[in-house]
């Protein structure tokens, strides 16, 4: 039993947390904008928690959507599901079992609340299956992993304004520069087996690519933060951000696959900097 808890602690990516602190930075911005700088605790923690299930029962689903092209590919042929230490029945029950668990943290909240939490399960569901098709599915994971946003939005306000809509836009295009160093470092493997990603999509481009959508984002955040009166300690946050990205060019320019993933790594920090720069703003205003 102990075993098979660390497969399914492993199917679900528990011991790689990086994809739950890149929903969980927008999703807290999300919700300090929403209310002002002062969300309510409670929110924060079913904020918080729901990330952490989400993104798991993502994971899941990702594998196994995703398991007759992993075992072709270097980074993820060990995965559980892949390897065939676990079936595929079991990760479609995990990733709906975390997902219901996800939406029972959510039953206190509000009716537009938990209508937006069906659209995000579709989207997390629907997301692997976009590699098959789509040009950049990058920015429909931005869709997926911004979700949050509109929905803390709903929480606190009962409504979602335009700076939601805003602000998720600015976590597609941030989606879209991380998710791209991530996908040039299996570049050659996606050719091969004929997945679509970013990475093919933008060509020669690539670097030219992340560096414009790092700008877009900023920018993005920028405009929805300055109209909310935020200043100094907001600015901060962002040229700290900024540093961050250019600090992920030098990583990048040369396309080496082990310096590509340390940059997509590097986004925790980027979105940790422009998350405490707009609650320390909010905190000293």
């Amino acid at each position: 039993m102990q075993q098979r808890l660390q497969l399914y602690l492993r199917l679900v990516r528990l011991d790689k947390p990086i994809g739950i602190l890149l929903l969980l930075w927008p999703t807290l911005a999300a919700l300090w904008f929403a209310a002002d700088g002062h969300p309510d605790w409670r929110l924060v923690l079913i904020f918080t928690l729901g990330t952490i299930l989400m993104r798991s029962a993502g994971c899941a689903i990702n594998d196994f959507a995703d398991r007759d092209f992993d075992r072709h590919v270097k980074r993820t042929a060990e995965r559980p599901l892949t390897s065939g230490r676990i079936a595929p029945w079991e990760a479609v029950l995990v990733a709906a079992a975390l997902a219901l668990i996800a939406f029972m943290l959510i039953l206190p909240l509000n009716a537009l609340t938990k209508q937006l939490s069906v659209a995000a399960v579709v989207i997390a569901a629907s997301y692997p299956y976009f590699k098959r098709f789509f040009a950049i599915p990058q920015a429909y994971l931005g869709i997926a992993f911004g979700f949050g946003i509109p929905m803390a939005f709903a929480a606190v306000q009962g409504t979602v304004p335009p700076a939601a809509w805003l602000l998720l836009l600015a976590n597609i295009f941030w989606a879209i520069a991380y998710d791209t160093e991530y996908a040039m470092v299996d570049r050659d493997d996606d050719l091969r087996i004929g997945i679509r990603t970013s990475a093919i999509t933008f060509g020669r481009y690539d670097v030219a690519a992340v560096m414009l959508c790092y700008v877009c984002a900023a920018a993005i955040v920028f405009l929805v933060g300055w109209a909310q009166g935020l200043r100094g300690w907001f600015a901060a946050g962002l040229l700290g951000a900024g540093a961050c990205a250019a600090y992920h060019y030098t990583l990048i320019r040369a396309r080496d696959r082990i310096n590509c993933f340390a940059a997509f790594r590097h986004n925790n920090w980027l979105g940790a900097v422009g998350f405490a720069g707009i609650a320390l703003d909010y905190a000293f205003s």
